[in-house]
């Protein structure tokens, strides 16, 4: 595929954003209350790793678009669920019951280990075909505010980023992580992974 036609595919993810983050926006609302006053930061970090992941794996295939949503929506939640900074197997717990709920065991280990591994610094090396390296990468872009790029369309990063605007969400990360040195000031950052 040229560059200019995976250009333009990648850009075709974000015709009308609102309508392409309805399936993380549903999976999320149930956590409103749990979330509370970080509700909005957090849906807005969701929706912008669910949209680069897809655009990373290519974003035709319906069950990579429902996989992208389910672990963007849980990669995080159990900060809120189970009150911790060390919420990755809080979160993998949550994603597991819910898509044993929805009849999706099938997809446990893979969107487990995207969750396990959303914050490891190196690539990973786990089965290629599952996105597990599509979905931490979308997440650094998104927690680097852009900075990093893995080689994804400029234009289209900018264009997802400003699409649904931080709301604090950069800020709460830094309140949680200062909160989380004062507590545990030899393991302050759990979910790192090399």
């Amino acid at each position: 595929m040229s560059r200019r036609l995976k250009r333009k595919k990648i850009r075709a993810c974000l015709q009308e954003p609102e309508q392409q983050v309805v399936a993380v926006d549903e999976l999320l609302e149930p956590f409103r209350q749990a979330i509370g006053p970080d509700f909005d930061a957090y849906r807005n970090h969701c929706r912008r790793v669910y949209l680069i992941c897809i655009a990373f794996a290519g974003g035709e295939d319906e069950a990579v678009r429902r996989k992208a949503a389910i672990a963007s929506v849980f990669h995080d939640l159990g900060i809120w669920t189970a009150g911790t900074f060390d919420y990755i197997k809080p979160s993998r717990l949550l994603a597991k019951s819910h898509l044993e709920t929805i009849g999706k065991p099938e997809w446990v280990d893979e969107i487990q280990a995207m969750i396990e591994q959303h914050h490891k610094l190196t690539s990973c090396r786990t089965n290629p075909s599952w996105l597990v390296e599509p979905f931490r990468k979308a997440d650094w872009i998104d927690v680097s505010r852009g900075m990093l790029r893995f080689r994804l369309d400029d234009v289209y990063v900018v264009d997802v980023l400003d699409a649904f605007p931080n709301a604090g969400f950069h800020q709460m990360l830094i309140r949680l992580g200062v909160d989380r040195m004062k507590s545990h000031p030899f393991d302050p950052l759990p979910m790192f992974r090399l």
